[in-house]
């Protein structure tokens, strides 16, 4: 099992790096950057390469939508050339409101678009000439553009062929796409207890396709990290402040994927009582309405007893990487300690 953790998006970037250069030292074998509405992951992940000298760097995620399927190859072919092979691909589709929002694009064919997008990387990669067909064409078929497009393929010799492909995803038919093509799955609030009743089937589905050549199916589960007492409420109301933005306000009533994986997941009242809370602008009320349940198995804050309860959980239901958000004075000595009880 793997330790990672996410680079916060909303922070000092140089000095969310420099936490990642002593997490490093601790220990931490991955880290995940951000791009929301936010600083560029790429620009992040570039610097972390620099900054860093072991771990891999993951784009947490890149959505899928802002960016050509060819440059997505060529960002990711760049960044594993500067970290000497440590970067990993996260692919997402973010959601409507900051794709059409904020980016200005239609949020059509998710999935289809997906498939594409790791489709052409994975060419681009083996420096094929890319002639495509799909929702993406390239080149520029005949009567549009100027018809002067022609199939190129990438100029350098990328470190590797086969950088890792991970895909957040939590719509049944996005997770056994994952589990059918990706290196790695990126669910959202993995509850161990809970796993086969939300995505059993659909990650079945996607497995039963598999290519034996990909490897076993990668996933990360952890949550907001605590075995000191006197953090363990501090981390607590953390942990309920970003379910109930995400079950709450990342999307729509009616259209909000956090929403509806909680629903699966045994708490469907609960998870439409946060959402009705969050969009009337009732937010702590939301965090409040989180079942007491939820928080703890979504989460490990408690006595290392319970933290490693909670890790041998996560293991027995396939996680690979223990993913942690840790709430304390000292990161260094709490990551450390909890890396020496992975399996």
């Amino acid at each position: 099992m793997k330790l990672s953790t996410q680079l916060p998006y909303s922070d000092d970037p140089v000095a969310g790096a420099t936490r990642i250069v002593e997490l490093e030292k601790a220990g931490l074998d991955v880290v995940w950057v951000a791009e929301a509405y936010s600083y560029d992951a790429v620009s992040l992940m570039g610097y972390l390469a620099a900054r860093t000298e072991r771990i891999e760097i993951g784009s947490g995620i890149l959505p899928i939508y802002s960016r050509t399927p060819t440059l997505t190859a060529m960002t990711a072919a760049g960044l594993d050339a500067l970290s000497g092979g440590r970067a990993i691909l996260g692919l997402g589709t973010s959601g409507p409101q900051v794709i059409e929002g904020f980016h200005g694009v239609p949020f059509d064919k998710p999935i289809g678009r997906t498939r594409e997008v790791i489709e052409i990387c994975r060419a681009v990669w083996r420096r094929e000439r890319i002639q495509h067909e799909g929702i993406y064409t390239i080149p520029v078929p005949e009567g549009r553009g100027t018809g002067l497009g022609k199939p190129l393929k990438l100029i350098n010799h990328p470190q590797r062929a086969d950088i890792p492909i991970w895909i957040a995803a939590l719509g049944d038919k996005n997770v056994e796409m994952t589990a059918e093509l990706a290196e790695g799955w990126l669910p959202h609030a993995v509850v161990p207890e809970r796993m086969q009743e939300a995505f059993g089937a659909p990650l079945a589905a996607g497995l039963a396709k598999r290519a034996p050549e990909l490897g076993p199916l990668q996933i990360t589960g952890g949550g907001f990290l605590a075995i000191e007492e006197e953090m363990w409420e501090p981390a607590r109301q953390a942990a309920r402040a970003m379910f109930a933005l995400y079950v709450g306000g990342m999307g729509a009533r009616g259209k909000n994927f956090y929403n509806t994986v909680m629903q699966r997941q045994g708490w469907a009242d609960a998870a439409r009582t946060v959402q009705d809370l969050y969009l009337d602008g009732r937010k702590e009320e939301a965090a409040a309405a989180l079942p007491d349940e939820f928080i703890e198995k979504s989460t490990l804050i408690g006595p290392p007893s319970f933290v490693k309860e909670r890790i041998a959980a996560l293991h027995e239901v396939g996680v690979t990487h223990l993913q942690v958000n840790p709430v304390t004075d000292d990161a260094p000595r709490v990551l450390g300690q909890v890396r020496e009880w992975l399996p």
